[in-house]
């Protein structure tokens, strides 16, 4: 192989290694936001179906959570204690935890919020993990590992925080 050759790789080699570079800071400032996004609307869009008016709960809610939801677990089908007050938590932690979410606020706590709040509904619907809860529960699990992203409330208050660590 010929010198020039060799240094023509070698230039293609360096700028492959810099576009990839690219790329990676790219991804680590849009992945976070996307991340967090794409958790928060399916919750979201639930919890606004749980609302009759300003902090009224739906009478539909009620009546699913006193009548047809149930847990399952033990090879049987239990109702949830207090459905009134489960519908209630339930119905503000499903427009709070994605409001959070989006903002990247206390991001890692909500998305741990949201993983389990995933799993009770896997004990309700047993059958929607491979359409639904597994995609939910992933991204869930990817929000905590990345964490806010730059693009976050979490990174503003660490800039006030803690000015010369970022």
């Amino acid at each position: 192989m010929s010198q020039s050759s060799a240094q023509t790789k070698g230039h293609f080699g360096l700028l492959i290694r810099a576009a990839s570079e690219q790329i990676e800071v790219l991804g680590q400032a849009l992945a976070p936001p996307m991340l967090r996004i794409a958790l928060s609307l399916p919750f979201f869009r639930s919890g606004l179906t749980r609302w009759d008016g300003f902090l009224s709960i739906s009478p539909a809610t009620l009546f699913l959570f006193e009548k047809q939801f149930k847990v399952h677990v033990f090879n049987g089908a239990y109702r949830f204690p207090a459905p009134d007050t489960v519908a209630l938590l339930v119905a503000v932690a499903e427009i709070t935890l994605p409001v959070l979410l989006m903002l990247g606020f206390a991001t890692r706590f909500v998305a741990l919020s949201l993983l389990v709040m995933t799993g009770v509904i896997q004990l309700v619907f047993p059958d929607g993990w491979a359409n639904f809860h597994l995609y939910w529960a992933s991204l869930a699990v990817a929000v905590m590992a990345l964490g806010p992203g730059p693009l976050s409330v979490d990174r503003l208050i660490n800039r006030w925080l803690y000015p010369g660590d970022i």
